[in-house]
């Protein structure tokens, strides 16, 4: 008789944890997760963190930041031409781009993932003239379809909600329609089906974690959209209005001081640079991860 061994059980990791595990060994997207943590913590306690009033006048007009040797310590970023502290304007300007992109994005994940699915599912008519109208719309650059919009229903901050909104959701329908068509037509679903699973059993167990890395893609492709077209109608003079310190707004307010004073051009658009390449590096992270993790 073979003498008594003692069997170590080797837990095999979840799809998640290996996902986890591969996200961790991307310093790439780690640096970037750290990254997209500070900016929800300042969009989220903004008006704590900011040492001024964004609208009020508090120093001398057009400060150059503390580095400069006219700067002021007080004024880490400099003032703009009016005296407003740009520090200020940029941390409760990241509620106006940033958090605003991140609320759109995700209403707009919300209805996109419903009706892409229920179309992905379904088959003949309904699909097809889906499709179509998919194709139409989507020949619109979603900047054009929100300025069309906000042109239409007049500027102000709910109105460009509203217009980035219904411009990205077709884009969520087409993402997620793709996907689930796809998945449907493949032969796992197939015999799942002629074993008597139903249409959510398949949704739920086989094909949404089959399609998670598409709807993560399109989810941060989504979010730098939104930060940029917000940015965009701001700068027009179509989104946040004077004096509300919008990224976008800032740039345009400034645009005109870039050789006097540039640091007031320069901030504000590296702020949003610098927010969307963070929401980037996230998002490859995790599509990387779920990828290697499925694979």
């Amino acid at each position: 008789m073979p003498s008594n061994s003692v069997y170590q059980e080797e837990t095999i990791p979840t799809q998640w944890e290996r996902a986890w595990q591969n996200f961790r060994a991307n310093s790439l997207a780690m640096f970037g997760l750290w990254c997209l943590l500070f900016l929800l913590i300042v969009t989220l306690t903004a008006q704590w963190l900011a040492p001024y009033s964004p609208i009020k006048q508090v120093g001398e007009l057009l400060m150059p930041p503390s580095w400069d040797n006219s700067g002021h310590v007080n004024f880490f970023f400099g003032t703009d031409d009016l005296g407003r502290d740009i520090l200020s304007r940029l941390i409760i300007g990241s509620q106006l781009t940033f958090g605003y992109a991140l609320l759109v994005a995700f209403a707009s994940s919300i209805i996109g993932l419903l009706i892409g699915i229920l179309a992905g599912m379904s088959k003949g008519l309904k699909s097809s003239f889906l499709n179509h109208i998919l194709d139409t719309v989507l020949s619109i650059p979603s900047l054009l379809l929100a300025i069309i919009v906000v042109a239409y229903m007049g500027p102000g901050e709910t109105h460009i909600l509203l217009a980035i909104w219904l411009a990205l959701i077709p884009r969520f329908i087409r993402a997620v329609y793709t996907a689930v068509h796809t998945e449907v037509a493949k032969d796992y679903v197939i015999a799942a089906r002629l074993d008597g699973a139903n249409n959510f059993y398949l949704l739920w167990n086989s094909i949404l974690p089959n399609i998670l890395s598409t709807i993560i893609t399109e989810m941060t492709r989504a979010i730098s959209i939104a930060i940029l077209d917000i940015a965009a109608l701001g700068f027009l003079g179509l989104g946040a209005q004077t004096p509300q310190p919008e990224w976008g707004a800032m740039l345009g307010d400034s645009v005109e001081l870039i050789y006097l004073a540039p640091w007031t051009v320069t901030l504000p658009g590296l702020a949003i640079m610098l927010s969307v390449l963070v929401i980037n590096l996230v998002g490859d992270g995790l599509r990387q991860a779920l990828n290697a993790g499925i694979d």
